[in-house]
């Protein structure tokens, strides 16, 4: 069993594999990273992966980076992976959106959670301070 995440380096993609992180090692078992696409895959995203591997090392998780595709959606990517065998959660982040907004889910996030084939939890990034 697994927990899977697709990651790219913003607000929601952070909080998203901190949490995915945070659950492989609660359930005991593995992690499957899809990383960033090619025109997202910078030093600096680059770099934050590395460091998200090794607290997943620190906290016992066997952790596996494939990348993502960039001609593909990520979220079918997302979705096909959460068909495979070993796949028992999937880990999104989604964005905070307006009032509005928050009645509609991106259709990304939105497709993950009605098409996936395992359970999939969504994640925010905390609220900032109003001003």
């Amino acid at each position: 069993m697994s927990v899977a995440v697709g990651f790219v380096p913003t607000d929601e993609g952070r909080i998203a594999l901190q949490s995915a992180i945070d659950e492989a090692a609660l359930r005991g078992t593995n992690l499957r990273i899809l990383g960033p696409a090619q025109a997202e895959n910078t030093p600096a995203a680059q770099a934050e992966l590395a460091v998200a591997l090794k607290r997943a090392a620190d906290l016992g998780v066997q952790a596996a980076v494939r990348d993502m595709e960039g001609d593909d959606d990520p979220g079918d990517l997302i979705v096909d992976v959460s068909f495979e065998d070993d796949v028992d959660l999937v880990v999104i982040g989604v964005r905070r959106r307006s009032r509005v907004g928050k009645l509609i889910l991106g259709s990304t996030a939105q497709r993950v959670i009605l098409e996936a084939g395992c359970p999939v939890h969504a994640v925010k990034p905390p609220v900032g301070p109003r001003g």
